[in-house]
C-alpha cells in the first residue's frame, strides 16, 4: 500500500507522485483509488488501490540501485533478435513489465543497434520512451534534475 506523497512508478507511463487516495463510486461500486500525478507529462491518473500491483505500480529505485542501472547500460556483449517484429514486441514486453532494469536493457540494446543500423520510426520511438522512463526514474531516485539524470544515462550508454 502506497501512501500520500509518494514517488512511484506507473509502467508506460512513467514516475509520478500519489497527491491524493481517494474513495469515489465507479460503476456502481465503491472503490478505493491513488491519485497520482505523472511527472514528465503532468498527466493525472486514478488507479484502484487493488490492482496497483497487478497494473505494476511501484516505488521510485533506491539511490543505491542508480549504480546498478548505469553499470547495465555499460554492457557491450548485448544479444538482440534479428526479426525486428519479434525484437520489438519484446522491447514493448520489457518495458511494460515495469521493471527500471528492463527499461534499461532495451534503450542499451537500441542504442547499440542504432550505432551499427539505422532504427526503424518504431525502434526509435521505443528507445526515446525507455530513455525517458529511466532518466525521470533516476532523477528522482538520485534528487537530481532531469538534464543532470540524462547525461549520466548518455555516459554510460557511450561508453
Amino acid at each position: 500500500m502506497f501512501k500520500v506523497g509518494d514517488k512511484i512508478v506507473y509502467p508506460l507511463h512513467g514516475v509520478g507522485i500519489i497527491e491524493a487516495i481517494e474513495k469515489k463510486v465507479v460503476l456502481s461500486k465503491r472503490n478505493e483509488f491513488y491519485i497520482i500525478t505523472i511527472i514528465n507529462s503532468g498527466m493525472k491518473v486514478m488507479i484502484p488501490t487493488e490492482k496497483a500491483e497487478s497494473i505494476g505500480l511501484r516505488k521510485v529505485i533506491a539511490k543505491k540501485d542508480v549504480t546498478r542501472v548505469l553499470n547495465l547500460l555499460k554492457k557491450s556483449d548485448v544479444e538482440t533478435e534479428d526479426d525486428w517484429k519479434i525484437r520489438y514486441q519484446n522491447n514493448v514486453d520489457k518495458i511494460k513489465s515495469g521493471s527500471i532494469f528492463a527499461v534499461a536493457e532495451v534503450a542499451r540494446d537500441l542504442y547499440k543497434r542504432g550505432k551499427d543500423k539505422e532504427l526503424s520510426i518504431m525502434e526509435r520511438k521505443l528507445y526515446e520512451n525507455a530513455y525517458q522512463l529511466m532518466i525521470h526514474e533516476i532523477a528522482l531516485a538520485k534528487d537530481i534534475d532531469v538534464d543532470e539524470a540524462g547525461n549520466l544515462v548518455s555516459e554510460a550508454l557511450s561508453s
